[in-house]
This record gives C-alpha cells, structure tokens and sequence, in this order.
C-alpha cells in the first residue's frame, strides 16, 4: 500500500500496543495465546463453512448470497472482539452510493457486517491475502483502472447488482488512513463508479463514517487509533496479531445526510460534500458527540 500523504510513521511495521498494566507472567502469556489461537481456530471454522456456501449460492443465484457475507462477517467481528455501533440508517433511496472513509482492514467486516450490499475496489485488491478472500467473500467488484476495455464489462456487473436493490460502497480516499484524520476523497473514483448508473437518473449519495473510538473500553487518543488503523507500509500479519492481542475495539458506522446525484449536480462538487459530512460525523465520534435523531 502507498502511505498517505504526511501521515505518521510506522516504524518497521510496528503496530502501537496499549500499555494497561504491568508486564504480564508467564501463565497469563500463556493463556492469552491460548486465546489468541482460538480466535483463529473460530474463524478458519467460519470461513471453511462459509466458502462453499457462498460459492453454492453465488453459482445458482440463491437469495442467501446476499445474506451470508453479511452473517459472516458479524461472526469474525463477534470473534476478534470488535462492536459496532451504528447511528443512523441507510437512505431508501435506490440506487445508493456509500462514499466511505477507510482506515483498516477491519473497515470490510464492519461496513459488510451492516447489511446486503457491496464494494468497488481497485483490482489490486482481490491480490491480497485475507483481505482479498473478505473482499470476494462480500461480491465485491474489482475494477482495473489501467484496462479501459474493461469499463463496459464492469458497468454491467454494477448496474445488476444495483438492480437487486443493494448499495455500493466505496471507500472514496483511495487509500487507507491513520484513522485521526480524513483524506482527499477522489473524484475520478466517484465518476468510473457514476458510469455505471447512466441509465439509472437521479442517484442518491450517502456519506459514511467509520471511526474507531475505544480499546477495551478505554477511549482512544491520537496515538492509540493506529492500533486499530492499517496504513502505509504495515504489514498485515503483524498488525492483525495486535488486534488479536488488544481486542475489545469499538467503532462507531455513521451515516450522513443523503445528497443527489444527477444532471444537476456534478460528482466534483457532491464528493466534495460528502468529504466535509464525513469529516464532520468522524470528529463528532472522535469527541463523543451523539448526532441529533
């Protein structure tokens, strides 16, 4: 991955650990890695069970592969310790557009965990180990910007999924952050995916926010969020191995106010709204501010 612009430095790929106490014994070590293995033991059962019965449903088009990748992924976050607190609702509008921030990894199983719907990811992605296979998992449609022969194929494959009534998120930085701050959302990405709904009139845009706020109970501050952030140049097994350890990280999934997107309003100019709305909502769950009903 490309570190963002001016974020802080992960130091050989290092991941902070939350300092609670004194140095634990042996037997305690020993225990924790007996937890640790268990956690993994859980979720190599989840996903063995749940491949082939996505697979199965995927190939005859069954209702349910709508529905397990969004079980699934409640069962890893239930294993590794993560609770999700959801303020707001997604728009009933259709076709809907989740403009998103992205901080870790653990941003597909929070946002995937919510309800039936699907990613854009850059083809990269479907690359990577255990992100890759949570992407598939979640139908996500991978688009390779270099092949412009492929523009049309994917249009098509997101423009069926929209039919089914299911939003699409994109994760509209491009890049993961350190979780304390919101990069640029692109443009080019919100235009490749406005392509799809040409045909589709008026789309309506939500933006969406995704915070990690607490660690094991414990707020967290500027210099622990990156506990929870994958960015730069980490590593994924050392930083995953952290999660395992800390657990007990809470997140908070806003959704903003829905926007139009048509003939009359450009994507410029509602990215760029849906930027300053999840900048917004993320201070407010950084500060622990409940928004208004």
């Amino acid at each position: 991955m490309t570190r963002p612009p001016g974020a802080p430095p992960a130091p050989g790929d290092g991941v902070p650990v939350l300092e609670i106490g004194p140095e634990q014994p042996g037997l305690t070590r020993l225990l924790d890695g007996l937890r640790i293995g268990m956690v993994l033991l859980g979720v190599a059962l989840a996903t063995l069970i749940g491949l082939p019965l996505q697979w199965l449903s995927l190939s005859l088009k069954l209702p349910s592969r709508r529905l397990i990748p969004a079980l699934y992924h409640r069962i890893l976050l239930k294993l590794l310790g993560v609770r999700v607190t959801i303020i707001g609702a997604p728009a009933p509008g259709r076709p809907l557009l989740l403009l998103a921030n992205h901080v870790s990894w653990l941003d597909i199983c929070v946002v995937g965990s919510l309800t039936p719907l699907f990613f854009v990811a850059k083809s990269e992605v479907s690359g990577w180990p255990l992100i890759g296979l949570l992407a598939k998992f979640q139908r996500t449609i991978f688009v390779n910007r270099n092949r412009r022969s492929a523009t049309g194929t994917v249009n098509q494959e997101i423009a069926a999924r929209l039919g089914e009534g299911d939003p699409v998120v994109l994760f509209a930085e491009g890049t993961s952050s350190d979780g304390n701050r919101i990069l640029p959302f692109r443009t080019a990405l919100v235009g490749a995916v406005r392509e799809a709904f040409a045909t589709a009139g008026t789309v309506t845009v939500q933006p969406l926010a995704v915070t990690y706020t607490r660690i094991q109970g414990v707020p967290m501050g500027r210099r622990h969020r990156p506990l929870a952030a994958w960015y730069g140049d980490m590593d994924l097994a050392p930083h995953l191995m952290a999660v395992l350890r800390q657990g007990a990280l809470d997140v908070e999934v806003r959704f903003g106010s829905p926007m139009a997107l048509d003939s009359d309003h450009d994507r410029k100019s509602v990215t760029r709204a849906a930027e300053a709305e999840v900048r917004r909502l993320n201070t407010h769950a950084i500060v622990g501010r409940n928004e208004p009903a």
